[in-house]
């Protein structure tokens, strides 16, 4: 996959597609069309490393959304690539059946130009950057496979993925692992050490820069010039444990557990649910919610798939 983003757009209808082929192209996306589950189906297959995003329609003949949503989730490279739901169904258990089958995003019939591309940046920032992940995972060397237990400090986000990408070398599955770890370290820099509330990032997510401006002008603060997030790593029988412990006041983490369909629509607040789901046996928090135990089996068998 080259620079400029290529988005899947899935609809059976022919001027739902027309507008949001219309909408992505104006805002400088490359997309290629899909006029049935099936067929998307098809062009996912034939070039699963084509495609930054998948805008996909739940209702469709032939190949419903979530058929189709269930095959990208099942599938070895396609499992990363970020799907939009969009969608004319309201019911909170329409929504909660994507949400558990792997779509973290998305998008209601009929939608506006703003929500639509705000959407959009949030999922392919989301891709670009696990993707990064992967490819650092697998230039880092392999040492660390030698630790049995020890403690890493680190401050701002672009530690925090370098040490992600770093630290899931031990583990059995480091592409999997290192998307939960980083998303793990991050909360901890900005929701933790910066005090960065979840309300505060939906409006500095409005604009293209907003969310690195405020997170740059936390870090500056005189008050968080000290403050570091302490990672510890034990090697126990049978399984890894990262202890993520941050500065911060605590949150009530039980929000974030797993993605609710109130927050199905927003375009942040995904990465502990997806860190649970997808990359450890086991995420909890302690305490007042600075603190959070990630547990990896050793045995590859019994990693969460």
């Amino acid at each position: 996959m080259d620079d400029q983003p290529t988005i899947l757009v899935v609809d059976d209808d022919l001027i739902n597609r027309h507008i949001l082929v219309s909408n992505l192209a104006n805002a400088g996306y490359r997309t290629h069309t899909a006029c049935d589950g099936i067929d998307a189906w098809n062009t996912l297959e034939n070039n699963p490393e084509g495609y930054a995003a998948v805008l996909l329609d739940r209702i469709m003949p032939n190949m419903d959304g979530m058929e189709v949503l269930s095959r990208i989730k099942a599938h070895p490279i396609l499992q990363g690539v970020p799907v939009i739901m969009q969608t004319s169904m309201s019911s909170e258990n329409d929504t909660l059946d994507g949400i558990q089958a792997g779509a973290f995003y998305y998008l209601t019939k009929p939608f506006d130009r703003h929500t639509l591309l705000a959407i959009i940046r949030a999922a392919l920032a989301d891709f670009f950057r696990h993707r990064a992940m992967r490819d650092a995972v697998m230039q880092t060397q392999n040492a660390l496979e030698m630790i049995w237990e020890g403690e890493f400090r680190m401050r701002t986000l672009e530690e925090a993925k370098t040490l992600a990408a770093s630290l899931a070398h031990i583990c059995p599955d480091p592409d999997q692992v290192v998307m939960g770890l980083s998303e793990l370290l991050i909360n901890a820099v900005e929701h933790g050490n910066l005090g960065i509330t979840y309300e505060e990032k939906s409006r500095a997510m409005t604009t293209l820069d907003g969310w690195d401006e405020l997170v740059a002008a936390r870090l500056a603060l005189t008050e968080n010039a000290c403050k570091e997030v302490r990672v510890f790593i034990e090697r126990a029988p049978g399984e890894i444990r990262f202890r993520i412990v941050d500065q911060g006041e605590g949150f009530d983490w039980r929000a974030y557990e797993t993605l609710k369909p109130e927050r199905a629509f927003d375009t942040h607040g995904r990465g502990i649910a997806m860190a649970r789901m997808f990359s450890f046996s086991a995420v909890e928090f302690q305490g007042r919610g600075n603190a959070v135990v990630a547990t990896i089996p050793l045995d590859k068998k019994n990693h969460r798939s």
